[in-house]
């Protein structure tokens, strides 16, 4: 039987966790430009409206932990934050970006209607804490050198401000070099601590710096991956989604194409009813 976790609402406009449908959190890896991004929107949003499967847009102003210092690192957070209020607004669709310190939080949520901690900033108290007294849904990401009985103690810094609006992310362990290993028994125990279970499924295909000086990645997976994390009982599935990966300026080899996305979905929803019911 599965765990039934808490059901979390995001800013009224959905809610996710108990019993419900698995929920989607997709978009490009980082904001390119404002046509593409709402472009992305666009027509991500039709195919979960046919599909209706409820819809988190996901773009980063700034990826701060590029391989290395000349790649393309985003907008920045205040041109960022505005074009993401643009998505939010035009497309009626909460949003989701990561922070990387103390100081970007309190204008991050402003704007976001999910505020996401990355995966190497997922022991930072401060910063959890921080983002906690929002007041906002808090997405972490498990670091990749996290166990996820691990997440139980992510959970408690942020229950410490008296925020309970929580989702934990899983996108993999890190194997040797270059290599992420997601364990399915770790969604089962993560869920076991009460709060909405996401698997990063894009993530956990890339190859940190498997290019010297930029991450490669193992796009062939992602279906597969998907479809068994799903059989699991998760919550949410996040995907990096994007036109043309090859032309991506962050993550294109392991971003789904968009033009695989609507097939992949509608197999996830029919593994996901029968496992829910």
């Amino acid at each position: 039987m599965l765990i039934k976790t808490k059901i979390v609402d995001i800013n009224n406009q959905l809610s996710v966790g108990g019993d419900s449908p698995f929920f989607l959190i997709a978009g490009p890896c980082v904001i390119e430009s404002e046509e593409h991004i709402l472009k992305m929107a666009e027509q991500i949003k039709e195919i979960t409206d046919k599909l209706s499967i409820p819809y988190i847009f996901k773009s980063s102003y700034d990826k701060a932990n590029r391989s290395s210092v000349s790649s393309y690192r985003g907008p920045g957070m205040e041109s960022g934050l505005k074009l993401l209020e643009k998505v939010k607004k035009e497309m009626d669709v909460p949003v989701i970006s990561d922070v990387h310190s103390i100081e970007q939080v309190k204008p991050a949520a402003e704007v976001l209607d999910i505020i996401q901690v990355p995966a190497f900033l997922s022991r930072q108290t401060d910063l959890l804490i921080a983002v906690g007294e929002t007041g906002k849904v808090v997405n972490v990401k498990k670091g990749q050198f996290l166990s996820p009985w691990d997440t139980e103690n992510i959970i408690l810094k942020i229950e410490s401000t008296g925020n309970k609006k929580i989702i934990l992310t899983e996108r993999g362990a890190s194997f040797g070099y270059n290599h992420l290993i997601v364990d399915m028994k770790s969604f089962p125990v993560m869920r076991s601590f009460g709060y909405p279970v996401v698997y990063d499924v894009t993530h956990s295909v890339q190859l940190p710096g498997g290019k010297g000086t930029s991450s490669g990645g193992l796009g062939e997976f992602i279906e597969p991956l998907a479809r068994a994390g799903m059989a699991t009982g998760i919550d949410g599935i996040f995907m990096e989604v994007h036109d043309c990966p090859e032309d991506a300026m962050c993550d294109g080899p392991n971003s789904l194409p968009l033009s695989k996305l609507e097939n992949l979905l509608v197999i996830l929803k029919d593994i996901d009813n029968i496992v829910k019911k």
